[in-house]
């Protein structure tokens, strides 16, 4: 199993539902956030509002594990990168070396914090609350491994997808449809 996310950010209302979602499901800190909307300026005069949808990229090659001085950031088995609570000591090291800016300190527990797929679901067998509560099925989520899966069909047809700053060369498992502007 390696888990991902295929976005199609033109299905993206700034309902915000996934974001809320996410906070209930992992009971968050005001204030503290696991994923996002970014509005997306249209400079086209057309007038249509576009929106880029984000969280951890569960990168192949995270730059928050290398900078994580005592190993609490590490890389799963099943492609989602994870904290260990026990063993972070709050440094913020992973949160600045994070070019996607998904990481944070949690300001009650003091110590990072970031998107894990809703693990806690994925053991239950079910998918993260941002896919299943979107209205407009913006998040595709699934196992890249698994041929039959959407997610990996839509891999496949790589001219489809792409990611964000594929230059930093992190490698994301969050890829977004042609056709969506990107932040990069």
């Amino acid at each position: 199993i390696k888990y991902g996310i295929v976005i199609n950010a033109s299905k993206c209302i700034d309902c915000k539902a996934c974001m809320i979602a996410c906070k209930v499901e992992n009971q968050l800190p005001t204030g503290s956030w696991r994923n996002w909307i970014r509005p997306l300026w249209n400079t086209d005069g057309t007038g249509k509002s576009e929106f880029q949808p984000g969280q951890c990229m569960q990168c192949d090659n995270p730059s928050c594990v290398a900078a994580c001085p005592v190993g609490a950031t590490y890389k799963q088995s099943n492609g989602l990168v994870a904290i260990d609570p026990a063993k972070c000591i709050g440094c913020g090291n992973c949160v600045t070396a994070c070019p996607y800016g998904a990481r944070y300190r949690n300001p009650e527990r003091r110590i990072a914090d970031k998107c894990d797929f809703c693990s806690h679901r994925l053991a239950r067998g079910e998918a993260p609350a941002c896919v299943t509560t979107c209205p407009t099925k913006t998040r595709i989520f699934g196992d890249l491994n698994d041929p039959g899966s959407e997610v990996a069909r839509l891999l496949k047809e790589e001219k489809l997808v792409r990611v964000i700053a594929p230059h930093i060369n992190t490698h994301p498992n969050i890829y977004y449809q042609q056709g969506t502007r990107l932040l990069d």
